[in-house]
């Protein structure tokens, strides 16, 4: 192979599901900088079929139109300046990579944290023969997946920071028009956006709503948005709204006082991202990523031990227990935390890497 050659530089992809998130920096990407842009990426999830208004000057394929040996095809057709590969959980992606790190950067994105489970150290023995070989770069969001990283064999020079962004335009966007209306009458609503699963700790957090609600008399509400195995908790103060396309979105998000995000263990979770930049308080238990970046306890909101249903009552009646104006300045201390990353730093972050 010879390194390749364009008028533009040409990004490739080798993406999981499609997320709004993403769609945001890729567009922040094109903006920027003169990139040529191609997504591979898995079919759209049956439990979360969300619908995009894809970017036209953006290239999309469905993995599944690429079978077999049609997917490497592609990549020698396109003569991609770099790739970037979501993890290596797709062994056709492996495949189609090998042998272009020794022309072009190649990135393989990293989530999860370093926890010393056997399969992580499995993971870090075969990282010579089936990892790093494939990758010259290994892109993280946070310092928990930057350790797993290094231990993985990564050299700190070939570590990217600022893998997930949120649409932080568009948040904040939301913020700034409800922020007139709070000052009025703050919304007494506490928001949730995901599955419904119980490693996403909705039933933690069911259980201490309901609990809650029965101890101290409030007009706060639940408003769940999602779909999945776990059936709905029913309660006059928690409503279902079933599964929300992102464009459907900002009503929720502008009638709400705070978000919670009680997942039992969330790699990073854009969604406290995504709260943040749309300056809402929040709640986050102690197993989700992000929090290390986006709360700060005490300040924009309350961390809780993961799957602790008396310290998420506490948590959810320090909410209750603060005054609207309180309230409001918490907002704005999510606001400020949230601009940590945003789509153009990780856009300038990826060109730092095609134009050292």
């Amino acid at each position: 192979m010879k390194k390749f050659s364009h008028p533009k530089p040409r990004l490739l992809f080798l993406y999981s599901e499609l997320a709004s998130y993403f769609i945001a920096c890729i567009e922040e990407l094109v903006r920027r900088y003169e990139v040529e842009v191609h997504v591979i990426h898995w079919p759209v999830n049956n439990e979360a079929p969300f619908v995009f208004n894809l970017p036209r000057n953006i290239s999309f394929y469905d993995k599944n139109s690429l079978p077999g040996g049609r997917l490497k095809e592609k990549l020698e057709f396109l003569q991609p300046d770099f790739i970037y590969c979501s993890g290596w959980m797709d062994k056709d992606y492996l495949k189609a990579v090998k042998g272009y790190k020794k022309i072009i950067p190649v990135a393989m994105g990293l989530d999860t944290w370093w926890e010393g489970k056997p399969a992580q150290y499995l993971a870090c023995l075969a990282s010579p023969f089936a990892i790093t070989p494939l990758f010259s770069h290994c892109w993280v969001p946070g310092l928990k997946q930057k350790k797993y990283a290094l231990k993985l064999g990564f050299k700190q020079e070939q570590i990217m920071m600022n893998y997930y962004s949120a649409d932080t335009d568009y948040f904040t966007a939301i913020c700034e028009k409800a922020e007139a209306a709070k000052k009025i009458k703050y919304p007494h609503r506490f928001l949730y956006v995901g599955r419904y699963y119980h490693f996403k700790g909705i039933t933690d957090m069911w259980n201490a709503f309901i609990e809650w609600k029965n101890e101290k008399d409030n007009d706060w509400e639940l408003w769940c948005l999602g779909t999945g195995t776990v059936p709905p908790a029913e309660h006059p103060s928690i409503r279902h709204f079933g599964f929300v396309q992102p464009a459907s979105m900002e009503g929720f998000i502008r009638d709400a006082g705070a978000a919670i995000v009680p997942s039992r263990f969330e790699p990073w979770g854009v969604a406290l991202h995504e709260f943040a930049s749309a300056g809402l308080p929040i709640i986050c238990s102690t197993r989700v990523g992000a929090a290390e970046a986006f709360l700060e306890d005490g300040r924009n909101g309350y961390l809780y031990p993961a799957g602790d249903v008396v310290k998420l009552k506490q948590a959810l009646n320090a909410i209750a227990d603060q005054s609207d104006d309180t309230l409001l300045s918490m907002g704005m201390e999510s606001r400020r935390l949230a601009l940590k990353i945003t789509p153009w730093l990780w856009a300038d972050t990826l060109m730092k890497l095609v134009k050292p």
